[in-house]
């Protein structure tokens, strides 16, 4: 029995543990969303809000904060992890390991580098974090961060997967409305469209154009007939 012992251990020891959650909020901050299963994705959320938090002080102190619970990694962008990769291990070593910046990976290539050679460096991490997501979460007291939960399962012990994501990361939609694919949220968006009076009330699918008109509507004949 697990009394008085919160958390979840994820049937790993503390370094295990410590490590993987290490690693996925490395990757999250990288790459501004993970796959993950839901669980896992449920265990790293409080820690990356924690980070966050910590960085948007911006002080020296809460960098070294952030440094001890995080760690450091060398971060690529797409573009660069696809130049990167066709490069030889030598240069591959000297982008990954170069100290730009005084003591940070701030992404600028070094004086003595070449720069025909070296295009790009790697940026930190942590740099990352303290220069271009945290400020973008200046005036939002927490929340930083949302669950998505998937429709497929992970093969071989289906488990749940989940997507665990940085507000404001997403895609920017282009202004137009998506139509909703069920058909009982499709009704009720275009009755709220039609009472705000952004939409026409829209004609009942028996009267289209070319159909035949209803017996109401055809013309009384058979009085005529008699009349005459």
């Amino acid at each position: 029995m697990r009394h008085r012992v919160a958390g979840r251990h994820l049937s790993r020891t503390s370094a295990h543990h410590k490590a993987m959650r290490r690693n996925l909020a490395q990757s999250l901050f990288q790459y501004g969303q993970i796959e993950t299963t839901l669980i896992k994705a449920k265990d790293v959320r409080p820690f990356v809000e924690r980070l966050i938090t910590l960085a948007r002080k911006g002080t020296l102190q809460a960098r070294q904060r952030v440094l001890a619970l995080l760690g450091d990694r060398a971060a690529l962008s797409k573009d660069e992890q696809e130049r990167y990769d066709a490069m030889p291990s030598a240069q591959q070593a000297r982008i990954l390991t170069n100290r730009s910046g005084r003591r940070h990976r701030t992404g600028q290539v070094p004086a003595s580098y070449n720069k025909k050679t070296y295009t790009f460096v790697a940026k930190s991490v942590v740099h990352r974090l303290f220069t271009d997501i945290a400020p973008r979460y200046k005036d939002r007291p927490g929340g930083y961060t949302r669950i998505i939960r998937l429709a497929k399962h992970r093969i071989g012990d289906n488990s749940d997967l989940a997507i665990l994501q940085l507000v404001g990361t997403e895609e920017p939609t282009t202004g137009t409305t998506r139509k909703t694919s069920m058909p009982r949220r499709r009704k009720a968006a275009d009755r709220v469209r039609y009472l705000e009076g952004k939409a026409t009330k829209k004609k009942a699918s028996g009267a289209t154009k070319g159909s035949p008109k209803s017996e109401a509507d055809k013309p009384d004949t058979a009085g005529e007939a008699k009349s005459e």
